[in-house]
């Protein structure tokens, strides 16, 4: 599983996009599952990222805590968010 934290995120904005990449990126999204929530040791929002054939290996990562949508924002604004790439 792969980590990454800190930085500052692209511009998200599809005019920034060319259709094409808009396209390709509609179709991944499509194929990805994912997972959020604060980790239970450091506090931190995780994101959990993986294709759908990875699902069966979510189970056994360790849990994660709800997080409601002021919590992911002042982590988002905090740079306290941290993305995991499940295999």
């Amino acid at each position: 599983m792969a980590r990454m934290t800190g930085g500052s995120p692209p511009d998200p904005s599809p005019a920034s996009l060319p259709p094409d990449v808009i396209r390709q990126l509609d179709a991944l999204g499509g194929q990805l599952v994912w997972r959020v929530g604060k980790d239970e040791v450091s506090d931190e929002v995780v994101v959990r990222l993986g294709y759908a054939s990875a699902t069966p290996r979510f189970a056994h990562l360790p849990r994660l805590r709800s997080a409601n949508d002021a919590e992911l924002q002042a982590a988002l604004s905090e740079n306290r968010v941290v993305i995991e790439w499940v295999d």
